[in-house]
């Protein structure tokens, strides 16, 4: 299979072909959710599989993917979507408070959007991992859109004089990891802690890591 498959074009039932396709890709995805984020996960699902979660069928799947990894990248752009929208929307909302509670803000907004579902977390840290170099370096991209995110906030505090000066970017790296490495234990029922703890726990170290023992603000 070199390409997809042309789907009808033309209005069908009151519908474009437009509505018609986005509803497709719609019912693909969350079908994949389910079944690469649940059992069998993605390495065990075949299109035929996943056309019959999706009630429809394998000719519309080509009409809108090449292969499932096109469908695992398309998954996975879409669960980090959401967790940067939730992101995005709290920090419009924490415009002008002090560091400790726009970090808490921060967290707490991706933190429950990310465990609001168990199939996220697969999808996000497990099945996304070593499928194949295109979709590692997708993995590390997204990554990197975390990271400068965590950048920027680490040099407004800065600048508002919250922060240590100094380059964030080896830090903020490592703490992306402790984020992803504790939400995903914790979601797997590894950490015995309630959600709360766990963000108060990450909000600690984004301080501790912003605020070093050695630091002082500058003087008013």
């Amino acid at each position: 299979m070199t390409g997809r498959l042309k789907a009808p074009r033309g209005r069908y039932g009151g519908r474009s072909a437009e509505e018609r396709q986005a509803e497709r890709r719609r019912r693909f995805l969350a079908a994949a959710l389910e079944l690469f984020g649940g059992a069998p996960g993605y390495r065990n699902t075949t299109v035929a599989a996943l056309s019959q979660a999706a009630c429809l069928s394998t000719r519309q799947f080509y009409e809108e993917f090449r292969t499932l990894e096109d469908v695992l990248a398309a998954l996975h752009l879409q669960v980090n979507g959401w967790a940067e929208q939730a992101v995005l929307d709290a920090l419009a909302t924490a415009h002008g408070l002090p560091l400790a509670e726009r970090a808490a803000v921060l967290f707490r907004a991706y933190a429950r959007n990310v465990t609001s579902d168990p199939r996220r977390i697969r999808v996000s840290f497990m099945e996304i991992v070593g499928v194949s170099p295109r979709l590692e370096e997708q993995r590390l991209a997204r990554r990197a859109r975390w990271i400068d995110l965590i950048r920027a906030e680490a040099d407004a505090a800065v600048a508002r004089g919250e922060a240590a000066p100094r380059d964030y970017r080896l830090a903020a790296t490592a703490f992306i990891g402790s984020v992803n490495g504790l939400l995903h234990d914790w979601s797997a029922g590894w950490v015995d802690a309630t959600l709360d703890d766990v963000v108060d726990e990450l909000v600690g170290l984004l301080l501790g890591m912003l605020r070093p023992e050695s630091w002082r603000p500058p003087a008013a």
